[in-house]
């Protein structure tokens, strides 16, 4: 007599869970609200009703972040300049768009546009370029054109993939470069007289 065979349930294709991503709005219909609402541990950037889910940073970028933030945290702290915080933080740059920079500073008097959930632009923002070809042109192109219209005063580009820092200090509503500045150099701060950043321990720090 023939042993049965064991029953085998058809395969089931992958597919999301419709029932989770119906929870939240479709892409081109998100408020300021549903973003601002959104409790995630992900960065994500929000564009007149869409939102961009950013990929995780590498140990390396985190290195270099965390060794820029001890910097500028110690020198506006020891002048009583203002606050600096990290990502993840909102940072409105108008109204239906927000970035979440590695790094930004606000002014002291600039303190009344800190708010709860967000803060209304910056005055100086650091972001540290990951290796991607649309990371690169996000940091490189996209936020130097939507920090210059947001009127932040200066913009810092940290690259790891060719070693610069470069500094861009917004003149007439566009950036015009203060510095770029490679290893063995020492980058300076138009908007912070006295802040200096030693190019080799940026790209050397762990």
């Amino acid at each position: 007599m023939s042993t049965p065979t064991a029953y085998a349930p058809p395969p089931v294709r992958e597919q999301p869970t419709w029932e989770i991503a119906e929870l939240f709005p479709s892409q081109g219909h998100w408020s300021e609200g549903d973003y601002l609402a959104l409790e995630t541990n992900r960065l994500v950037e929000f564009s007149n009703g869409y939102i961009e889910v950013l990929p995780m940073p590498s140990i390396s970028h985190q290195f270099i972040s965390l060794y820029l933030y001890r910097l500028l945290y110690n020198f506006v702290s020891s002048l009583a300049l203002g606050t600096v915080l990290t990502a993840p933080a909102k940072v409105r740059l108008w109204r239906g768009k927000y970035r979440e920079p590695d790094l930004f500073l606000l002014l002291a008097q600039s303190a009344r546009r800190i708010h709860e959930q967000y803060v209304d632009g910056a005055d100086l923002v650091m972001e540290v370029v990951s290796g991607g070809a649309r990371d690169r042109d996000r940091d490189w192109i996209e936020k130097r054109q939507e920090y210059a219209q947001a009127g932040i005063p200066e913009y810092w580009i940290v690259d790891p993939e060719t070693e610069t820092v470069t500094v861009l200090a917004l003149e007439g509503g566009e950036y015009a470069e203060y510095g770029e500045f490679c290893r063995g150099e020492t980058a300076t701060s138009k908007l912070l007289p006295g802040f200096v950043v030693l190019v080799d321990d940026v790209f050397d720090a762990q």
